[in-house]
């Protein structure tokens, strides 16, 4: 009774200690730089370090659903130069992107978040998939707050919700940061007229020429096998590459690329050397009366 008593009194009564909980109520904000750097940076899959209010990129970039091993070294010496300038903001995690793979981290990226978070217990791993997200992808998220969606079959298989949960993304951005963002990627009709080098677009036609010659010895020779049966055929050609189909493709690719091009050439002759209305030639310049 007596222990019960100080207990209430508060003696002898032990410090109240928090624990460790899943923060996944919380919601993390990105600025206008770091989502214009994560958007710009996005489609080639580079690796970038998080910061409060900006990113930078490492001398490595992932492979189709993993990243490489972070560099030590280089961190540590970005972090001393960002210091000089007058930044002294510490690393607050990572960001990888998956480009049509879907928001979700493989076995190295679980370890690589693992390494970030020893040395911060708050870092977090962000992971962008700037083509779906085009397409109307839904934003995955384990929260209570906001809308609850259901996470892919493809994320749950990879470890969501048994080795690392997802939290909630919000952006903090004006108007003219909006403008900026959306005029990123923007089609000009500019781009129409923009003529690719004279030696690429050869190397390109050189190559796809060499292909269909070898797709169509390939469709010659599947010709010659019509005396098989339907159910033969169905069977003969599982896991092979259809030439017939390839030959068509790169046949199209091929005439479309060649007329654009004979065709942008065309147009910016006639722009770049075009006569007078009076059918004057390109840099003739009429004397002019000194009377």
């Amino acid at each position: 009774m007596r222990l019960a008593v100080q207990g209430l009194r508060g003696v002898s009564a032990p410090p109240r200690v928090d624990t460790p909980v899943i923060s996944n109520s919380e919601t993390v904000y990105i600025s206008s730089l770091a989502l214009l750097k994560m958007l710009r940076y996005g489609r080639a899959g580079l690796l970038l370090f998080l910061r409060f209010g900006d990113v930078f990129a490492m001398p490595q970039s992932g492979t189709d659903v993993s990243a490489e091993a972070v560099d030590p070294v280089f961190q540590t010496k970005m972090m001393d130069m960002r210091r000089q300038t007058g930044r002294p903001e510490t690393v607050i995690g990572w960001y990888h992107s998956h480009p049509g793979f879907g928001c979700w981290l493989s076995s190295v990226n679980i370890n690589t978040q693992q390494s970030f978070k020893q040395l911060t217990s708050r870092a977090v791993a962000v992971v962008i998939d700037p083509i779906q997200s085009v397409k109307g992808k839904p934003r995955q998220t384990t929260s209570n707050l906001g809308r609850l969606n259901k996470p892919s079959i493809q994320a749950l298989i990879h470890g969501l919700n048994r080795h690392y949960y997802s939290i909630l993304i919000n952006y903090r951005k004006t108007h003219l940061e909006e403008n900026m963002l959306m005029n990123l990627h923007k089609t000009v009709w500019t781009d129409g007229l923009t003529m690719e080098h004279f030696k690429l677009l050869a190397k390109e036609s050189r190559e796809r020429l060499e292909k269909m010659v070898g797709l169509a010895d390939s469709y010659e020779k599947r010709v010659k096998e019509n005396d098989l049966t339907k159910d033969d055929m169905k069977t003969h050609y599982v896991g092979k590459v259809n030439p017939e189909k390839h030959l068509e493709e790169l046949g199209k690719q091929g005439i479309e690329e060649n007329i654009v091009g004979g065709l942008d050439e065309m147009v910016d002759k006639e722009a770049s050397f075009a006569a007078d209305i009076d059918g004057s030639k390109p840099g003739h310049v009429e004397a002019m009366d000194e009377d």
